[in-house]
């Protein structure tokens, strides 16, 4: 196998023995995961999340006891086997890669296959997600995930293989696709140098960014700022689209309306293949606080709970 634009910078068992060290080699490039965050494909991370993290201005969430990734991490040696088995091809572990040209370019492999030119990632997933590996079908973040590593190792094939809901096995063949890989490298090589100059990538409105700001600015500081014209500008979208927000939800509400005195006392109804409820539910059970307070003191104080503080952002 000819891996003559990448070498070997992490040994798995070096990663196992030193987590640390791999965490920090992971903030010295662009690796495989981040490859569908950059190119905006990512439904969990946004670029400017990202950026923070790879500026060491926020430090990722340590995700490596939550259940979906140690139970990925415990399986991956049975799904690769398993691969194996079905496909009669055999894998061999891997380790971190760099890119000679662009050291930048990393790409932490789960295997390689023997005897060919080729890659094998090895994914867990829920059942919920079943659809989504349906046919031909793979999730965007794996694609692009795919497409990095044979860009940095050069391989034509990547392979993927995956565990659904504990009991459901497949794996896909993955082709090189070097028009995606060259906009991929031109994304990923302006990112970086957003990050080599502290240039930070455009705000978008992604939950993701939402919640990165509340912890780079966690606030205190309480003595007014004139604010630019851009936030001026930014003032006048955002009072345009309230208004216009506005004015669809009174068209939205008032169909509604509609269709709720036609059905009447009728709590399921449908419309073609569309289905539409207007059902009755049970009240909600709620605590009184305040009489918890006056006449049960000492269990109020007992049950109370302090949230972490949050920034609450109004215009």
């Amino acid at each position: 196998m000819s891996l003559s634009r990448c070498e070997l910078v992490l040994s798995v068992k070096d990663a196992e023995r030193d987590h640390n060290r791999w965490l920090e080699l992971r903030n010295m490039g662009i690796g495989g995961s981040d490859a569908s965050v950059i190119v905006g494909d990512n439904p969990w991370k946004s670029p400017y999340a990202l950026w923070l993290e790879k500026t060491g201005q926020l430090v990722p969430e340590d995700i490596s006891d939550k259940e979906p990734v140690y139970w990925g991490t415990t399986l991956e040696d049975v799904v690769a086997k398993e691969f194996t088995k079905r496909s009669g091809k055999r894998v061999r572990r891997c380790g971190t890669m760099q890119s000679v040209e662009n050291s930048w370019m990393l790409a932490n492999v789960d295997r390689l296959v023997i005897g060919e030119e080729a890659g094998l990632e090895c994914k867990t997933a829920n059942s919920f997600s079943i659809k989504e590996w349906e046919d031909d079908g793979l999730p965007d973040p794996y694609y692009w995930q795919c497409q990095h590593y044979m860009m940095v190792t050069g391989l034509p094939v990547w392979y993927i293989a995956v565990l659904i809901g504990g009991q459901h096995y497949d794996y896909k063949c993955i082709p090189r696709n070097d028009e995606d890989i060259t906009y991929l490298f031109q994304k990923e090589y302006d990112f970086w140098k957003r990050v080599k100059s502290m240039t930070p990538p455009p705000i978008d409105g992604s939950a993701s960014t939402t919640e990165a700001l509340k912890e780079q600015y966690p606030g205190g500081q309480t003595d007014p700022v004139d604010l630019p014209e851009e936030a001026a500008d930014a003032l006048s979208i955002i009072d345009n689209a309230k208004e216009e927000k506005k004015r669809l939800d009174g068209i939205i509400t008032t169909q509604e309306n509609i269709i709720k005195c036609i059905m009447g006392d009728d709590e399921i109804a449908t419309i073609g293949e569309r289905k539409i409820t207007w059902k009755r539910q049970k009240g909600r059970i709620t605590v009184d606080t305040k009489k918890l307070k006056k006449e049960f003191p000492d269990a109020y104080e007992a049950c109370m709970k302090q949230s972490k503080p949050t920034r609450i952002f109004r215009v």
